[in-house]
């Protein structure tokens, strides 16, 4: 609809008009692309955190001492970038005629700032330890917030991740940053009921995960592979330091 014809649908309503900045447009008309010419398709899984959350806790101790304190999300974005590694097919953009395939591990990550958001990328993500992979993502972020990061610091990536996890979100469905060819979208981890390897009844971390893929890039199989790569580092998190 045009905005005249919305302000008229309005008209005897209070409104207050907000006028959108370049940032606002540049997102509306990417994500408004995304949606209609990216085919996209959804594969969720479920990952226990018990193991990650100890893990992170103990290494968090050993690492005080440096002013250094690993967050869930560093470890989603290590298991990311050793996934796509592990499954070098997904590691991919479409090139319009063309799909390339790139060796690094290059993860976007979404970072919300007023008015709109970042998606700053580590490069390299696979071949940096978690401990420099966090301190990096922290100064990507907080400069990203003050609107101060270079264009070639947030261009770029095949893959993406989103994680409103902190914000209490349980799941939901991320929308592909063209032209990456998928993202992952993190969810909160939650005390829950669950059947344990012996069959027992116990109570575990659970994280929801949904990975929205470009069918054009990824067909299923792969898709459901890379997802399970990822979700076999995050319940071995301790593979990662190797």
């Amino acid at each position: 609809m045009s905005a005249e014809t919305v302000r008229k649908i309005y008209a005897d309503r209070e409104f207050e008009e907000v006028a959108l900045d370049g940032m606002r447009r540049t997102i509306a008309a990417r994500l408004g692309e995304a949606k209609q010419t990216i085919p996209h398709f959804y594969l969720r899984r479920s990952v226990r955190l018990d193991a990650l959350l100890a893990f992170r806790e103990e290494i968090n101790r050993q690492l005080e001492p440096r002013g250094v304190k690993l967050s869930v999300n560093d470890f989603v974005i290590k298991a990311c970038a050793m996934a796509l590694q592990a499954v070098p097919d997904a590691n991919a953009v479409w090139a319009g005629d063309r799909i390339l395939k790139l060796r690094p591990s290059d993860v976007a990550v979404a970072v919300a700032i007023e008015g709109g958001l970042f998606t700053p990328v580590i490069r390299d993500a696979d071949k940096k330890s978690l401990s420099a992979l966090s301190v990096e993502m922290k100064d990507l972020a907080q400069r990203a917030r003050a609107r101060k990061l270079a264009p070639a610091e947030y261009l770029g990536g095949t893959f993406a991740v989103s994680n409103l996890g902190m914000m209490g979100i349980e799941n939901f469905d991320a929308v592909i940053n063209p032209p990456h060819a998928a993202i992952l979208a993190v969810g909160a981890g939650l005390r829950q009921p669950v059947v344990m390897d012996d069959g027992s009844l116990g109570v575990a971390t659970v994280m929801s995960l949904t990975l929205s893929v470009d069918h054009r890039v990824i067909d299923g199989a792969l898709g459901a592979e890379l997802m399970k790569a990822i979700v076999g580092n995050l319940e071995a998190p301790l593979a990662m330091l190797a």
